[in-house]
């Protein structure tokens, strides 16, 4: 299959290029800056392939340009005749007080790991549809359902917000032959850069209010997060079940997939929330729109 991977420069993005190309997969590895900041992952990709004789490639992908996205398709489709497979992985992470994001702030963070995927959507669909078979993949978050700490508010929104269109998403395409699994990791504070390039609040006076009662807090929250993980757990294993959702027939793909070694919860609560979606949906009459395996 051909597959895009949105967000491929470094974290769950380039294990997950990586891992598909050397199970046979033609990849394309979407990332920003190729001949800047992200040459030299573009040259690792490049020996990488050369190494292993692996269908690997960079191609330029902003998620925040609409005319990046149009243009990285287009490469895709011109390099390799078709797309079979879009992994939105593409994201961003902030950390600090809620109060001391400006709201400008929110909505850049909505505008990666939301918008992104719209954005990437509307220039890869249109070739799904004329195919009329494919997959979407999207790279969601446990902090969706499951437990989660303070002071990541506007990542976790924006994640929150990802699941619901991708859920809509699913019911949308499906008719096409477009199927759609949601990959849910959970919160691996190491193998990712995630938190190492987070972001932090614009307005310092409003983020110093809360240090006096929350500082200490904050400090240790990924202390407190690692300590969950058991030893062992890997990033790749998250890139590991994205290989082995795409290599799946079709009809039995999972519609909700999690990898969260730390146990938060988000799996027990997600399998309530997809079967009432299932039953709702049949309640309406409108049940040829479910995922096979909707409600597992």
């Amino acid at each position: 299959m051909v597959v895009l991977v949105t967000g491929a420069s470094s974290g769950f993005g380039k294990l997950t290029a990586a891992a598909l190309a050397r199970h046979g997969h033609v990849v394309v590895a979407g990332m920003r800056a190729t001949e800047g900041r992200n040459a030299a992952a573009v040259e690792e990709l490049d020996r990488l392939a050369a190494a292993e004789q692996l269908a690997i490639s960079a191609v330029e992908l902003d998620v925040q340009s609409q005319g990046s996205a149009d243009a990285a398709v287009a490469e895709v489709v011109r390099r390799h005749g078709r797309l079979d497979v879009v992994v939105h992985n593409a994201g961003h992470m902030v950390l600090g007080p809620a109060e001391a994001f400006t709201p400008e702030q929110l909505a850049a963070v909505y505008d990666v790991n939301v918008l992104g995927a719209q954005r990437v959507n509307r220039a890869a669909l249109p070739v799904l549809r004329e195919q009329r078979s494919g997959l979407l993949v999207w790279v969601g978050s446990s902090s969706t359902r499951g437990g989660h700490p303070p002071f990541l508010a506007p990542y976790f929104a924006a994640k929150a917000a990802m699941d619901a269109l991708a859920e809509s998403y699913a019911a949308e395409l499906i008719r096409f032959g477009i199927g759609t699994t949601i990959v849910v990791p959970g919160a691996f504070t190491s193998g990712t850069n995630h938190f190492a390039h987070a972001g932090h609040p614009d307005d310092h006076e409003r983020e110093a209010a809360y240090e006096d009662r929350y500082g200490e807090l904050r400090a240790g929250i990924g202390e407190r997060l690692a300590a969950l993980v058991p030893p062992g757990a890997d990033a790749q294993l998250v890139a590991d079940e994205i290989v082995r959702v795409v290599g799946l027939p079709a009809e039995t793909r999972p519609f909700r997939t999690h990898v969260d070694p730390s146990r938060d919860g988000s799996e027990v609560v997600s399998a309530v929330a997809d079967r009432i979606r299932s039953e709702f949906y049949h309640r309406i009459g409108i049940e040829d729109l479910l995922s096979p395996n909707a409600a597992l």
